[in-house]
């Protein structure tokens, strides 16, 4: 029997306030889950309003269509990666949207659900796959890569500095077998640490994401859909976005900075007087979570939110 989302949403009440929802608007959940946040969207939506989720995760589909079935709102739920919002949203006919929402990283089902292989707390086949049916997972990753790919992906993705030890040390136990498991990949992540540093975090946290963001693609993935979704807001639109971890935190900063920004041709000696950023920033600092919530939650903890809108058509 598959388990089902019970996922604590993460700045609920600074997302709902952030997207200054309006009754028959349309809004897009462009990471559904367990519907936890879209639920409480449509609390805010008359009949009229419009939810659409995505989610490359045939089980979040399933529960968010579960928790959903009595809104009184339209919705609909596309069972695909964010990367295809544009594509999507046109088969529905849709031009333009109220808001958006991107909450990013692994759910807590993804990593409580033991065979999924995203927890490096559990015993379980490498996978990490966010979506079932792709073809590359965590074991590929780990027995076919090269020595220089792998030690790049985990200092990039992972911001690891015992990375090209890790990496070196996976190349030469693979020559023997293959590594299948995740605790036979933490135990060569822990045998790669000095002692010393095996008392702070979990050694494996680092190389474990670094996998599964290279295994779902996920940073090149979001810069598109980001854009993406700033062309399909609406005047008057906001974009708000959840990020767990400094890459991610990094791109949406860029990208929210540049669309805020009046750019600049540097051949032409003064801006015009009427030029206006067509987006502005609703928070320059991220919004982090309560004391509250990180009592409730746990998982909360690297959260960081960031809103823009957008002001100007173009």
């Amino acid at each position: 029997m598959k388990k089902m989302f019970n996922h604590y949403s993460v700045l609920l009440k600074e997302v709902l306030e952030g997207l200054n929802i309006k009754q028959d608007g349309i809004y897009v959940d462009a990471t559904i889950g367990g519907a936890g946040h879209s639920s409480k969207i449509c609390e805010h939506l008359s009949e009229s309003g419009h939810l659409i989720g995505f989610d490359q995760d045939e089980v979040a589909i399933e529960a968010s269509r579960q928790k959903l079935s009595n809104s009184s709102p339209q919705f609909n739920l596309i069972h695909k990666n964010f990367s295809y919002l544009k594509d999507e949203l046109e088969k529905l006919g849709i031009k333009k949207i109220d808001g958006i929402l991107f909450d990013l990283g692994v759910s807590s089902v993804q990593l409580d659900t033991k065979d999924r292989g995203f927890s490096y707390r559990e015993d379980a086949r490498l996978d990490m796959r966010m979506d079932t049916s792709s073809n590359l997972d965590a074991y590929q990753v780990i027995n076919t890569y090269p020595l220089e790919k792998l030690s790049k992906i985990f200092f990039v993705y992972g911001e690891e500095k015992y990375g090209n030890r890790i990496a070196s040390k996976i190349v030469e136990v693979r020559k023997n077998k293959p590594i299948e498991t995740t605790f036979e990949l933490v135990d060569i992540i822990k045998s790669c640490y000095p002692k010393k540093d095996l008392r702070d975090k979990h050694p494996a946290k680092k190389v474990f994401q670094a996998i599964r963001i290279e295994v779902n693609q996920e940073l090149e993935v979001l810069k598109t859909a980001l854009k993406d979704a700033l062309d399909l807001l609406k005047v008057g639109g906001r974009c708000c976005v959840i990020t767990f971890h400094s890459l991610e935190d990094r791109i949406v900063k860029e990208i929210f900075n540049e669309a805020s920004t009046v750019s600049w041709n540097k051949n032409q000696p003064f801006l015009l007087t009427d030029e206006k950023a067509k987006f502005k920033l609703i928070n320059k600092k991220p919004i982090l979570p309560s004391d509250k919530e990180l009592e409730e939650n746990n998982r909360s903890h690297s959260a960081k939110l960031r809103i823009i809108e957008r002001v100007m058509e173009g």
